[in-house]
């Protein structure tokens, strides 16, 4: 099947403006509703600590990593509860993703020594671990600052992206034109 160059100009551009409008309403919805947002972000990240869990379980089976099993059945774990009740989830997000901070941090410290003494480099999984611990508690001291943050950062990412998508319509058409 050929297409023809009149109908990529046509339809070329088209896609931008329309994922970029959806895009720029979905960052004001999300702005407007975080309880709502919150919810469905407690069910997405409950799916993907599923399967990061489920991949650091099978892990810790091939590197016969006690750390790797205990991070993959604490995923698994946190990803549950987010998944099986999401009005619980949405609203404790804040602190259930402060003490996995802090949980998956300790572990991160822990096995930066083991690392240290088998002589890997270990250094930036100290840094990571003291780092995810620091955020646990920070989260832990302002809870609703977390969901606020998690909110707004999420909103002002989709509504610039859906911005972006736009301008790139009104350039690809101008570009278009000049063929």
């Amino acid at each position: 099947m050929v297409i023809k160059e009149t109908e990529i100009k046509k339809t070329a551009g088209i896609w931008h403006l329309i994922a970029g409008i959806l895009m720029a309403v979905l960052g004001v919805f999300i702005w407007l509703n975080p309880a709502a947002t919150l919810m469905a972000l407690a069910l997405y990240i409950g799916i993907v600590f599923i399967i990061v869990g489920a991949g650091y379980f099978a892990a810790s089976f091939s590197f016969r990593s006690g750390w790797y099993l205990l991070v993959g059945l604490l995923d698994i774990l946190v990803g549950i509860i987010f998944v099986s009740n999401l009005g619980v989830s949405a609203a404790s997000l804040p602190i259930i993703f402060a003490v996995w901070c802090l949980a998956v941090g300790a572990v991160q410290v822990a096995s930066a020594f083991q690392l240290r003494s088998a002589g890997f480099p270990w250094s930036w999984t100290l840094g990571a671990g003291i780092l995810g611990i620091l955020f646990g508690f920070l989260i832990l001291a302002y809870p609703a600052l977390g969901a606020l943050t998690i909110t707004a950062l999420m909103g002002a990412y989709v509504a610039l992206y859906g911005i972006v998508e736009i301008i790139e319509f009104y350039f690809t058409r101008k570009f278009l034109a000049g063929i």
